[in-house]
């Protein structure tokens, strides 16, 4: 077993996932400061609305490509191709801004910035995976960072949540690491949890899973 089939086998068993398979998705993440700032921004809702099922401030990300179930043996593969094009990409400058919710259920914050080239990332990673021969299903990328969901029956608390981040706008900052992630989404009724499996600084470099 190579060193990234290694990566997914322990990213799976410290979720408590089976082995053969791991739910996979590629993203950006904001630094920690952007995301004190809007944590800050978010006190208020934390306080009012504590029945919401908040994400984890440190497994805030902005997904490109949400892969879904894969066969462990399948993500290594994309390893190689996925790195070179983060080798080739230059940061994107980015901003969270404002808030909004799907249908009631969830809450985001928006993405602003070089939301051009956001597309284009999102794009090139697509068609790096499809290259692959991995099949996934095609969304269109909607840049937001998911920040909570609505428990069953409780849905109103998610619209009141968003319309206090109406005039959030914060800081700028630099994109510039991709993160293949692995994630226990849909795996019982405990939280979400994300680990990174591997993550490319553009321009170069890598950081492996628990680096």
């Amino acid at each position: 077993m190579n060193k990234s089939s290694e990566a997914v086998s322990e990213a799976a068993a410290h979720e408590g996932m089976p082995a053969p398979t791991i739910r996979v998705f590629l993203a950006l993440a904001p630094p920690d400061d952007a995301k004190e700032e809007l944590a800050r921004a978010l006190r208020p809702a934390y306080a009012a609305y504590p029945r919401l099922r908040w994400n984890r401030i440190e497994d805030w990300h902005i997904t490109l490509a949400f892969l879904g179930e894969l066969p462990v043996t399948t993500v290594p593969p994309l390893v190689p191709p996925l790195a070179a094009l983060a080798e080739r990409r230059r940061p994107l400058p980015l901003a969270l801004h404002g808030g909004g919710h799907f249908d009631e259920r969830v809450l985001w914050s928006g993405i602003e910035g070089d939301l051009e080239g956001l597309h284009r990332l999102a794009a090139d990673v697509r068609g790096v995976v499809r290259e692959c021969g991995v099949p996934f299903v095609e969304r269109p990328l909607r840049p937001h960072l998911t920040l909570a969901r609505a428990r069953r029956g409780d849905h109103s608390a998610v619209a009141e949540a968003a319309a206090g981040l109406d005039t959030f706008a914060g800081r700028g900052w630099d994109a510039g690491r991709l993160h293949l992630v692995g994630s226990n989404a849909g795996r019982g009724p405990g939280p979400i949890r994300y680990r990174d499996i591997e993550a490319w600084d553009f321009g170069g470099g890598s950081r492996a899973q628990g680096s």
